[in-house]
């Protein structure tokens, strides 16, 4: 597929790990043909996350970008700017108050969370790091009785962080299936979270019930060998299939550093 992509539009697909993730080069995001993007569209479910480097979009380029996608998501428990309100700032609030230093899918306290995000780093200090993890493989490298195990068996979500965060009287949460479908791939992937408040339970199970399987899962999920770990640079553009990639950022540049990355999230629908 790589091949093909370079000798037909040009763009190279360069995977940055042995199990998720590919860089694309030779193509300037403002500036796509529909052959480039297409390439690139069959690029991303094959790689589930991309890194494009030294695209310095603004931010009229990068919504431009992002509704290439799809119909743009909104987070309800997030601030978004006034002048572009499918942009979410991404800051340091300090060590203390980051929510995202844990594996995780974005929002999935929703009924249906968003299934792509695009960030577009704007101001970044040495550090700071994201990882990503294959939830194909995740799933895949399961025993079968696991697998049959886990088919039909849903789990809570909730937006427990959030709400902490920014002082909301009330948790959000829905009910998910630990294994999902990917809607255009047909692949199957773990469904999961860091277990406690994120996912505190399986449906129908107590918390003390569930979080040794879900602990064994989010274990299993993030093994080394299953990660891509992204190091930032100014205009990089990063976007992942939040339908099967988990990912943690590393929060690790102290609490005074500036750092400011821009955030848009594509519609998804509900997982099945």
């Amino acid at each position: 597929m790589d091949a093909k992509v370079e000798d037909l539009t040009g763009l190279q697909v360069q995977p940055v790990s042995g199990s998720i993730g590919a860089e694309i080069s030779g193509v300037r995001l403002a500036d796509l043909t529909d052959a480039a993007f297409a390439a690139i569209r069959q690029a991303f479910l094959d790689h589930c996350m991309l890194v494009f480097r030294s695209q310095h979009l603004s931010m009229e380029e990068h919504v431009a970008f992002a509704a290439r996608w799809g119909e743009f998501d909104v987070n309800p428990l997030s601030p978004y700017r006034e002048d572009y309100p499918m942009i979410l700032e991404l800051e340091n609030r300090g060590k203390s108050r980051a929510v995202t230093e844990n594996w995780h899918y974005d929002s999935t306290f929703e009924a249906a969370p968003p299934a792509i995000t695009i960030l577009s780093a704007r101001d970044v200090p040495v550090g700071g790091d994201t990882m990503w993890c294959n939830q194909y493989r995740a799933y895949e490298r399961l025993s079968p009785g696991m697998q049959r195990l886990l088919e039909g068996v849903r789990a809570e979500f909730t937006g427990a962080r959030l709400a902490k965060l920014y002082g909301l009287p009330e948790v959000p949460r829905s009910l998910h299936p630990v294994v999902r479908t990917h809607p255009e791939t047909g692949r199957k992937a773990l469904y999961i979270g860091k277990p406690g408040d994120t996912v505190p339970r399986l449906e129908d199970m107590s918390p003390e019930d569930s979080v040794p399987l879900l602990a064994y899962l989010y274990e299993h999920s993030t093994r080394p060998d299953n990660i891509y770990r992204h190091h930032w640079r100014n205009g990089d553009v990063v976007m992942w299939d939040n339908r099967c990639t988990m990912h943690y950022a590393v929060h690790d540049y102290g609490d005074e550093a500036v750092r400011s990355l821009h955030r848009i999230t594509i519609a998804g629908d509900v997982p099945r």
